[in-house]
């Protein structure tokens, strides 16, 4: 079982043209983490959405994504992994990441 999991939503644009493929490929083997897709997950006005969730810790929804951030959600991983509660006491760590956060969900 994933110690993280990553939920891609596939009704987006990002999504549909195979992302969660390309995250898969992209993840280091450490720290376990899955990747899933999910047909909706209502992040419609600021689409192609990506959920990050761990058993108890913080959860978070990003959206706005594209391509490019590619690097950015793979840093954001690491951290996440890193962190005991899935929070950071400065959210600049995760970079422009920061600034396409729609969500913030106590673990």
């Amino acid at each position: 079982m994933p110690e993280i999991t990553l939920s891609v939503c596939t009704s987006c644009e990002l999504g549909a043209s195979g992302f969660a493929d390309r995250l898969r490929a992209a993840l280091p083997a450490t720290p376990p983490v899955g990747v899933k897709t999910v047909e909706c997950m209502s992040g419609c006005p600021r689409p192609s959405t990506l959920s990050v969730r761990a058993i108890g810790k913080t959860a978070y929804l990003f959206g706005d994504l594209t391509e490019t951030d590619l690097p950015l959600i793979l840093a954001f991983v690491q951290l996440y992994a890193d962190s005991p509660d899935g929070n950071f006491p400065d959210a600049r760590v995760i970079g422009d990441l920061r600034l396409k956060a729609l969500a913030r969900i106590p673990g």
